[in-house]
């Protein structure tokens, strides 16, 4: 299967593949701000299509020019453990270390709250380059919000004005 990561924005393509997902998104209304937002220009959006559908999508959030979170990503269970989650990972890494970004952030469900996909979710991120920061409670939800970062390489070695 040939898959190509582009970027690209669908809301209704975004909805597809996270209502396929209802044991990572299952509230209706978190369906519909991630469709939004992916139509959203404050966000990045890139795209996996294949055969011409899209299959997986990875938005991003440029908060400085430093930094970057990842704001979604989501893979269709047709064609999750393919490579594409990690193709769009890696797509975004190279797109942001190219803009000199230096730091990329993701927020998942954490550790404290015993939930298997989220197990896979956070050993993905892990395989991905990212270490755990911190764990928040009611961050973005009731539960534990875990942090996780990666630095990214990057044309500027130097740490700003001296």
């Amino acid at each position: 299967m040939a898959i190509d990561i582009i970027e690209h924005r669908d809301g209704d393509a975004v909805r597809r593949i996270l209502e396929a997902l209802p044991e990572w998104f299952g509230i209706p209304e978190a369906i519909d701000s991630y469709a939004a937002d992916a139509v959203d220009d404050s966000y990045g959006s890139l795209m996996a299509i294949a055969d011409g559908e899209p299959v997986g999508v990875l938005l991003t959030r440029r908060h400085f020019p430093e930094s970057a979170e990842i704001h979604l990503m989501a893979v269709h269970p047709d064609v999750r453990g393919t490579g594409i989650g990690r193709r769009l990972v890696e797509r975004v890494v190279d797109d942001l270390s190219a803009d000199d970004c230096k730091l990329l952030s993701v927020h998942t469900v954490g550790p404290s709250f015993e939930n298997a996909p989220y197990a896979q979710t956070r050993a993905f991120y892990t395989r991905m380059g990212f270490l755990p920061l911190e764990e928040h409670e009611d961050l973005e939800w009731p539960g534990p919000t875990l942090i996780l970062v990666r630095a990214l390489a990057t044309t500027d070695r130097g740490y700003g004005e001296r």
